[in-house]
């Protein structure tokens, strides 16, 4: 039998649900908490962030806050120009993360405590170049302050009052010598913030002068001169120089709307970008006009680099025309401006022999720019090494979602480029890893170069499931060697090195049974030792079984989950099961049939994960594969097809492995998982209920294009309509829980999507529930929100799945 709760929730719902076929059923109710075993997991502390010091000497512990309450994210918010900042502080939105800091030293495991103020949040802890002392910001109710710490004591104080300027996130850098920090802070002498007029001073008015413009589904724009003047208002900042000892603030030029700055290699000069107006209605600040300049260290300006327009005429996946990516080259002392320029007109879909090239201007910057090189596919960026004639360039290939990567001497440009690597992007059996870097003394961060060799790390995926692992690659030869592996029953990565050979590193070490820690390894000698005692924040989920388990679609293609058990699963049992996804895009099967993930790694549960229902005696394929396979330009074509074939081979191989009962069988998914969970409702009979998240249902909203859609909803209407489940709602008789934020800023997830589709089932006389959250975005913070998604999931599924008659729940 059900328990009381069980039962008054069913009831609930089974009222909730009779109400909703024969008319919309509207209310606010209180927060609620799930099963008390659910509650008691998500109030565990959480594990700290760690992060390595740039001498590898010391790490840095930062203790975290679980899940904040919602008063956090109630406190006052203005949406602008597709950011979201707290007036009151002059810094983004949203809870704290960070409540303490602990240094370890990595050779005696000595600790010593950050001091920092009570009861505030911490961010941006950034450590010097020499890895002595850590910046770091100090949340407070009144606004940031930048602060600094003795890595050898722990003392901190504060280098400003709270009149940091974090409106775009980061706002200050150390220099490269360490000794000063370069931060953006309020103003002085700045006014209150303007009021908007008790009246409108006119119409608002755009116009468009016959220029192709799409536009994505930004959020959170500008929409009058109110808007304007508080954009101007909060984002304006000064730069100032800040003394790291002594607190003295030296200013760098004069206040404006700065989009960032980047010190030269030399330290003597800045790459400064400025916004600047007309501002858009249509776009968010990132498209705005901008300005990029050469400063000195007194603000002055040594070069004007590129004015750049309002953005608004930029092809779908296609890139501005003129300058573009500028930044220094990344070699001692010099200091040179590199930068991409177009040479398609931007456009991806126009036929070029060379999609882009790089220029480069040497200081003072009086001389013509002269042109580095070429890319036939678009440039994907430079990656710079510690030897200044050994630069990697990338580009990338839109229709084969391919990328290739050279060595080039930036020095003898003329010289053969030698391919290192040319692979699919979503070939992940075969990528190669990422380079080591390493801090020069002069605060330049690069890929470390030893014996003209470097260090890769990589997740090493395989059929097996995920090997993380490290190569030398010979940069004479291309050659690699396998200085280590990740092998046995558990998951292990390296973190950083602590010889620059690779023979003494820094690993992250889990399995199943044991929580993430890190070890200092030696691996000439096969020694190791034990960095961090972290405890198993919930113990009661120690005993829950999961396998990597593999299986084939109908049409061959290979597919792949993770199925999770609970802790007191009994042999022969047929549960009832949890199917959870999230499409991904594929140009072939040999890709698409690829393993990720891995069956040791620690179970960690959190937030409103759908890994709870693990304690609610439920199996679940987690990160069932649903590739859709094709060419970019028509994959979608078969959409539907391809995910319900994809569902249907998941299920049948829980049956078939004598876990799941084929009568019991639910789907959820989030963002592009709910969509594709309500066409998986739309589409075929294989669910008895659905859970959509933050999804976008109705495709039109979208129109010029959507993940990896290219064509716009003139260009394939038949397309757009097929993939809106909108459009298909009254073929959803199984019931479905829509959830959804309020204010969700992600681009195309309006809440008006899941609102919109709400209606459109019960207008059908379908079974819907939909849960609005206030102040909860794409994803949900808050704890009484994330307890309160958790009771919905859970209920639901109990009602609709678990629970319902004529199901067996053992094996004959």
């Amino acid at each position: 039998m059900q328990n009381p709760r069980e039962w008054i929730a069913a009831a609930a719902l089974c009222a909730g649900a009779l109400t909703m076929t024969s008319g919309p059923a509207l209310a606010q109710e209180p927060y609620r908490l799930p099963p008390p075993e659910v509650v008691r997991i998500l109030d565990a502390a959480p594990l700290p962030f760690v992060s390595v010091d740039p001498s590898r000497r010391t790490m840095l512990l930062m203790e975290r806050e679980n899940l904040p309450p919602i008063s956090e994210l109630a406190q006052p918010m203005l949406r602008l120009a597709g950011v979201r900042i707290n007036p009151n502080t002059n810094a983004t939105h949203g809870p704290r993360s960070i409540v303490g800091m602990v240094f370890r030293d990595i050779a005696t495991g000595e600790e010593r405590r950050v001091r920092t103020p009570e009861g505030v949040g911490l961010a941006g802890a950034t450590w010097s170049p020499a890895g002595d002392r850590v910046m770091f910001m100090v949340m407070r109710d009144n606004g940031v302050e930048l602060w600094v710490t003795d890595v050898a004591t722990g003392e901190a104080r504060a280098l400003t009052g709270p009149t940091l300027n974090a409106t775009m996130g980061g706002a200050a850098q150390w220099t490269r010598d360490g000794r000063a920090i370069l931060a953006q802070l309020v103003p002085d002498g700045r006014g209150p913030a303007p009021t908007a007029p008790a009246a409108p001073i006119g119409p608002i008015i755009q116009e468009t002068t016959g220029r192709a413009g799409p536009v994505r589904t930004f959020q959170d724009l500008l929409s009058n001169a109110h808007d304007e003047a508080l954009f101007d208002h909060y984002f304006t900042s000064q730069f100032v120089r800040i003394d790291a000892d002594t607190g003295e603030q030296t200013k760098i030029g004069a206040p404006g709307v700065y989009r960032g700055m980047s010190i030269s290699p030399s330290g003597d000069l800045l790459l400064v970008t400025r916004i600047e107006r007309p501002y858009s209605y249509l776009h968010p600040w990132s498209l705005f006009p901008e300005t990029t300049e050469v400063w000195d260290m007194r603000g002055r300006m040594v070069h004007h680099v590129v004015s750049q327009p309002l953005r608004d005429n930029v092809p779908i996946q296609g890139v501005p025309t003129g300058r573009r990516s500028v930044q220094w080259r990344n070699a001692p002392g010099v200091d040179t401006l590199v930068w991409a320029e177009a040479l398609d007109g931007g456009d991806p879909r126009t036929e070029a022999e060379f999609r882009d090239r790089l220029m480069v201007l040497d200081a003072p910057f009086d001389a013509e720019p002269r042109e580095l090189l070429r890319t036939e596919h678009r440039y994907a960026g430079l990656t710079w090494t510690e030897d200044p004639s050994q630069t990697m360039v990338s580009d990338y290939d839109r229709d084969r979602l391919w990328s290739r990567t050279w060595i080039f001497d930036f020095e003898n440009p003329r010289a053969e480029h030698r391919l290192v690597w040319d692979r699919s992007v979503r070939d992940r059996y075969n990528a190669p890893g990422s380079p080591v870097d390493t801090t020069t003394p002069d605060g330049r961060r690069v890929v470390m170069v030893r014996d003209n060799a470097i260090v890769l790390t990589g997740a090493g995926a395989s059929p097996e499931g995920d090997r993380p692992f490290m190569d030398r690659m010979d940069l004479a030869t291309l050659e690699t060697e396998r200085l280590w592996r990740n092998e046995g029953e558990r998951y292990e990565y390296v973190v950083d090195l602590l010889s620059d050979d690779g023979a003494r590193v820094i690993t992250r070490r889990e399995s199943p049974n044991d929580p993430p820690n890190y070890f200092a390894i030696d691996l000439a000698a096969g020694a190791e030792r034990r960095l961090t005692h972290f405890e198993d924040p919930a113990p009661e989920l120690r005993d829950i079984r999961k396998e990597l388990v593999t299986y084939t679609r109908d049409d061959g293609v290979e597919l792949s989950a993770t199925l999770h058990l609970p802790a007191n699963y009994r042999e022969g049992d047929r549960l009832p099961l949890l199917v959870w996804a999230y499409p991904r895009e594929f140009n072939d099967p040999a890709t698409a049939g690829q393993v990720s993930g891995s069956p040791w790694r620690f179970t960690q549960i959190g937030g409103s994960s759908h890994l709870f229902f693990l304690t609610q005696g439920y199996a679940i394929m987690n990160d069932a594969t649903m590739p859709v396979v094709g060419h970019p330009e028509t994959a979608n074509d078969t959409f539907v097809e391809q995910i319900v074939a994809s569902a249907q081979a998941a299920i049948d191989k829980a049956v078939e492995m004598g876990v799941a009962d084929p009568e019991r069988v639910g789907v959820g998914g989030h963002s592009y998982g709910a969509f594709m969970t309500a066409h998986l409702m739309a589409h075929s009979d294989l669910f008895k209920a659905g859970i959509a998240r933050s999804g976008a249902y109705n495709r039109t909203l979208t129109p010029f294009g959507f993940q990896s859609e290219r064509r716009t909803f003139w260009e394939a209407p038949e397309i757009y309509m097929n993939l809106s489940p909108f459009t298909h709602a009254h073929k959803i008789t199984a019931p479905v829980l829509l959830i959804h934020g309020e204010i969700d800023n992600n681009s195309g997830t309006f809440p008006i999507q899941s609102e919109r589709m709400y209606h459109a089932i019960q207008g059908h006389g379908g079974v819907a529930r939909l849960v609005m959250l206030p102040h909860e975005s794409h994803g949900y913070q808050a704890r009484e929100s994330v307890m309160h998604v958790l009771a919905e999931m859970i209920d639901w599924f109990d009602l609709h799945v678990k629970n319902i008659s004529g199901s067996s729940a053992s094996a004959e």
